[in-house]
């Protein structure tokens, strides 16, 4: 029962993003973390990330 929660856990945090910012964290915390600027917040994350994703042209022609 255990590994099955754990399991639906792990889909949940994928699907809704969680793991994109821990990995950001992670990521902040190796390359950035020596200089004064601080990660971004949950919220102002996934603003940037929803930009990314959907401004520009996304198109191959």
């Amino acid at each position: 029962m255990n590994r099955k929660l754990e399991k639906l856990k792990t889909v949940w945090h994928n699907l809704n993003g969680d793991s994109a910012y821990q990995r950001y964290l992670i990521h902040w915390q190796q390359q950035h973390a020596m200089t004064e600027d601080r990660p971004l917040n949950r919220k102002d994350f996934f603003a940037e990330e929803t930009q990314r994703k959907w401004n520009g042209i996304k198109r191959c022609c």
